[in-house]
């Protein structure tokens, strides 16, 4: 089972590039504790007699009676301690950032302005496509090519390695706005966006990353890969290329490509990302689940690729699309895993019947989705099962 690393070297170790975990590489030792853990759990589950009426409960109802969650609301928030380390250098990255942005108007190419675009979209989809839906929620499988082209997406934007990626997200899904969430929205914006990664972690954050299984991503050998070589892969992926190939291909001059496709891109793909867990955790609608803090953001959607339908995603977790809309226009993650799938890389797209969502936006949604405005035609049927892992697999021909 993973063990939180010491309080001391919280967070990480920060280089130029960004956060870089410390914490034991014994991988196989890791992975053996994770299995043993998952074993027991699930036989404990297995032991437990589950009624139907128990299946029924909401999403946000067993969020608030989660051993993790208490009465997390009423409590006064724990200050934490700054790690000025990070702070320093996040303050420097931001800097340099503005002077790439400077230079994107003065002296950069379009050649290398076009670059650096393609390594903001391939690298996000490494976050979006590949450590969010792919590894850390399991939305659908891949195969070994599109596995290897999802991690150096997700290297590439160097925001940790794919393990530790997908630990925190299970974290925060699993106790969202409460002390044990990475990046707790109750804190206010500011924290919610960056200030998470500027001071050291709640001590229920630590403790509540211990319980959530990760044996299933430790199973991945292009995770163990990555997760081992992680410092020069980070190094040769996110400053060596983004640097080198507009010097070297078409007479860049070396400052400007580095201010430009690799620390203003670096740091704007962060920026973008952090939206998801502050904008989209603070402003927008809910129209699947009105007692839950993530909303429906379309402006964060836009930046992230779909990322913004946060309501919907924390209601429903597994489905691939990350939101109930089947248009790419406001989410290419999606577009993406579609032509992956038409390819034949990527199967098992996971989504959720327009059933269970409209006894959802009946039930628990704040009237704001269309459906909300029709007759209720869910049954009892349906809320007992909507909040089980319920889904269906997308079959191979309507993908062709």
């Amino acid at each position: 089972m993973w063990t939180s690393p010491d309080p001391s070297a919280d967070l990480v170790s920060l280089s130029i590039l960004g956060v870089v975990a410390e914490e034991d590489n014994d991988l196989l030792k890791e992975q053996q504790q994770q299995q043993a853990s998952f074993i027991r759990r699930k036989a404990a589950v297995t032991s437990r007699v589950t009624t139907p009426e128990a299946r029924s409960v909401s999403h946000s109802q067993t969020q608030k009676d989660s051993p993790s969650a208490g009465d997390d609301n009423n409590k006064e928030l724990q200050p934490l301690k700054i790690v000025w380390r990070n702070v320093l250098i996040f303050l420097y990255l931001h800097f340099a950032a503005l002077y790439g942005f400077y230079l994107c108007f003065t002296a950069t190419k379009l050649a290398t302005l076009s670059w650096s675009f393609a390594l903001f979209i391939f690298g996000g989809f490494g976050i979006t496509g590949g450590a969010h839906r792919l590894w850390a929620h399991r939305c659908y499988k891949a195969n070994l090519p599109l596995r290897i082209f999802a991690a150096l997406g997700q290297t590439l934007s160097v925001q940790n390695d794919i393990y530790v990626w997908s630990r925190d997200h299970r974290v925060h899904h699993k106790f969202s706005e409460t002390d044990a969430d990475p990046h707790n929205a109750r804190r206010g914006f500011f924290f919610a966006h960056v200030g998470w990664l500027l001071c050291k972690k709640h001590p229920e954050v630590k403790r509540r990353g211990k319980t959530v299984d990760m044996s299933d991503v430790l199973q991945d050998p292009v995770v163990i890969f990555q997760r081992k070589y992680y410092i020069p892969l980070v190094l040769m992926f996110s400053l060596a290329m983004p640097t080198f190939v507009p010097w070297y291909f078409w007479g860049e001059s070396f400052k400007t490509a580095f201010f430009v496709a690799a620390i203003f891109r670096y740091v704007f793909t962060l920026n973008v990302t952090w939206l998801v867990n502050s904008a989209a955790h603070i402003w927008g609608n809910h129209p699947y689940d009105k007692a839950i803090n993530p909303a429906e953001n379309q402006l964060v959607a836009f930046l992230t690729s779909g990322e913004g339908w946060h309501n919907y995603h924390h209601v429903f977790p597994w489905d691939y699309k990350a939101a109930e809309l089947g248009r790419y226009n406001m989410n290419t993650t999606k577009a993406f895993i579609d032509f992956f799938a038409w390819i034949g890389w990527a199967y098992d797209l996971k989504t959720v019947p327009e059933r269970i969502i409209r006894s959802r936006i009946y039930r628990t949604g704040d009237g704001s989705h269309p459906f909300a405005l029709e007759d209720s035609q869910y049954t009892s049927d349906d809320m007992k099962s909507e909040e089980e892992p319920f889904c269906e697999i997308i079959p191979e021909e309507k993908l062709n």
